[in-house]
């Protein structure tokens, strides 16, 4: 198993959006603790210690100061450029609790197919899986190193995490390569077409005409 980033946190009794601006212009993050039917607690933490570890994708840490729990990272808030977090979402778990978690499907290689002219497809973009909190995998690489012309991956190809579940259909497809879709003249022509502005109100010389 993977070692267990830990977070030093502190607990938090102010809460306001100023509050929380002047918290991340010391350099801190606010943080809330939930789950396990247990009370909802308010943290803060270093931006930059949480920075490190959602950079290097550790999602199950170890909270450690005014609070010593396991938790999974359940979800960060970032600002409009991505470069900063505004508020993270902590979730109590145990190392062997299953939980669900939706993970990005990334596709890893150069499919051969292309080579006779195909075009990868790539139609799965992550995945709903069952897994131990500590083994929740930050991405799931798809190799296409082996997609020939005209061959589909599913789901039941995927290579997941120990013990982990995929939470849909084994046949739903992942990734494919085949020829391009091409548009016939007829649709070409079809979609020159100006189509009929809904709401537009008819002229007087249109309303004859009907």
């Amino acid at each position: 198993m993977a070692k267990i980033h830990t977070i030093t946190v502190k607990l938090r009794d102010s809460h306001g959006k100023r509050r929380n601006r002047r918290l991340r212009n010391t350099g801190n993050v606010p943080a809330v603790l939930y789950g396990h039917k247990q009370a909802v607690q308010s943290l803060t933490l270093s931006a930059e210690e949480l920075d490190t570890v959602v950079r290097h994708g550790n999602r199950f840490v170890e909270l450690q100061g005014d609070i010593k729990e396991k938790a999974f990272i359940k979800d960060v808030q970032w600002n409009t450029w991505g470069n900063q977090i505004l508020h993270v979402d902590f979730a109590r778990v145990s190392e062997h609790e299953k939980i669900h978690v939706t993970i990005p499907l990334e596709l890893r290689g150069e499919s051969p197919g292309t080579k006779e002219g195909g075009v990868v497809k790539h139609v799965l973009h992550s995945i709903e899986l069952e897994c131990e909190a500590a083994s929740v995998p930050e991405k799931i690489d798809v190799n296409i190193n082996h997609l020939e012309f005209n061959q589909t991956l599913h789901v039941s190809d995927l290579e997941l995490p120990a013990g982990a579940k995929a939470l849909i259909d084994e046949t739903t497809i992942v990734v494919s390569c085949s020829l391009p879709v091409e548009v016939s003249d007829e649709e070409t022509v079809s979609g020159e077409e100006e189509p009929e502005v809904i709401g537009r109100k008819k002229t007087d010389e249109e309303s004859e005409e009907e």
